[in-house]
């Protein structure tokens, strides 16, 4: 992988932002116009194309990417998966073979179809037979994979989150423009919003049954995380990314990997992101090299004096609590994770409205209507509200770590957070993991 990062990206991105997208090419550098940018022959903001398949890649071949592909091609009758990359090639080529077993020959990969190493997302955006590309490995690199797909023309989706740092959330809002400008789709990992008993619940929010907001809570309270123990013969830089849940540059901590769920919600409720956070946490239980915290408690606060609490942590033999509370003048409304569904009760405890959930769907569907908004030509673009959700989780992990307040002009217009390393490469080195202690870690 070649010496450059985001900050040449962010650099080159702001001087042709009126033209088009820098687009990373490995971790190089290819500058993309509008015109050399173009978008697929598949279901391009040019028109509906019926009976088109829509020919997919796969990038980050692990548990979610894999469920992905699965849900893509159970959702959408007329898609194909023909080509993949991940790191581990052995990982990808296992998980075509799965994909294979279920879904038959609308899994069409061959071996040279596969690519491994840290490059196989340019090489799968460089196929010119690949119309959608889905993005799904560890967030760090989420921004760099987005914009290079954007930047190829293709139609993408992108699970979250989608940034981990100011840097990303300003590629990925520069992406958002490009692809809406080019018409070319991206749909985000974002289930909840196309699960309908959030959809109901919001709804009604905003028809008034629970009157007037007064805040919110939302929690995202579990018992751990999964952790990797380092296998002989790793590089630094090659256990990071095997490990890579406990090290913020890849994941963002528990607040911005898991969490952002929860924050999407809030960002759905209150209309948008917040104008300061006020937050702490606390570390004790973390393995010695993870640079995770256990515990963060962020207080969004918006300029009409609204707050909402959010409280997210790892603890052990502990009571688990994944829902969102909404508290109105004339009510409450309880939107629940997973299948709980949600339920609305005015003050004196009657129910007036109850939903059944059902995440399974929810995630097919946001496959679902990705690929029928290419097919009829009017692509979804979305990126950007997740980008503020996940620019939100951000904000909340920094103001945790640092013990200040962040606000929202400040993260997104002065912060110089850029947490990718300087040069990513297999075998290589690696940023040394540090926990970030409140009075000497500051806001940047």
């Amino acid at each position: 992988m070649q010496d450059h990062t985001r900050r040449e990206f962010l650099a080159l991105t702001a001087a042709i932002s009126a033209a088009g997208l820098v687009a990373p090419e490995g971790f190089g550098l290819r500058m993309a116009s509008a015109q050399d940018a173009k978008p697929t022959s598949v279901g391009s903001g040019a028109g509906a194309t019926p009976g088109k398949v829509v020919r997919i890649g796969l990038v980050g071949c692990g548990g979610r990417g894999s469920g992905a592909a699965n849900d893509s091609l159970t959702a959408n009758p007329n898609v194909k998966l023909v080509a993949m990359a991940d790191i581990d090639l052995a990982k990808a080529k296992a998980a075509r073979d799965a994909l294979k077993e279920a879904h038959g020959e609308r899994v069409d990969v061959t071996d040279e179809r596969i690519f491994g190493g840290l490059d196989g997302y340019q090489k799968i955006c460089d196929l010119k037979d690949v119309d959608l590309v889905l993005l799904a490995t560890a967030p760090g690199f989420r921004p760099i994979h987005i914009a290079a797909a954007v930047g190829a023309g293709k139609h993408v989706f992108a699970e979250k989150p989608v940034c981990v740092d100011t840097a990303g959330y300003h590629i990925c809002c520069a992406a958002h423009d490009l692809a809406a400008k080019q018409g070319t789709a991206i749909v985000t990992g974002t289930q909840y919003r196309r699960q309908p008993s959030f959809i109901e619940g919001i709804k009604r929010i905003r028809e008034g049954m629970i009157g007037d907001v007064v805040g919110m809570t939302a929690r995202y309270c579990s018992n751990g995380i999964w952790y990797r123990e380092r296998q002989p013969g790793m590089s630094d830089m090659e256990y990071q990314i095997y490990n890579w849940m406990h090290f913020i540059w890849l994941s963002g901590d528990q607040i911005a990997e898991q969490a952002v769920h929860n924050i999407d919600i809030i960002h759905w409720v209150m209309g948008g992101p917040p104008t300061r956070c006020f937050a702490s946490g606390s570390r004790w239980n973390r393995p010695a090299d993870s640079e995770m915290w256990d515990s963060v408690s962020c207080d969004f606060e918006w300029a009409n004096g609204k707050i909402c609490s959010f409280t997210g942590r790892h603890w052990p033999n502990s009571d688990n609590q994944l829902d969102n509370v909404v508290y109105g003048s004339k009510g409450v409304a309880y939107l629940r994770a997973f299948d709980s569904g949600t339920q609305i009760y005015d003050h004196s405890g009657k129910e007036l409205f109850s939903i059944k959930g059902n995440l399974g769907a929810a995630y097919r569907q946001e496959h679902k209507e990705l690929v029928e908004s290419i097919v009829a030509g009017k692509p979804i673009v979305e990126l950007r509200q997740t980008a503020e959700s996940s620019m939100m989780a951000v904000m909340g992990r920094e103001a945790a770590y640092s013990g200040q307040i962040a606000t929202w002009d400040f993260m997104t217009t002065k912060s110089k957070l850029d947490l990718m390393p300087k040069l990513v490469q297999i075998p290589g080195d690696a940023p040394a993991p540090f926990v970030r202690k409140p009075g000497e870690y500051r806001l940047q």
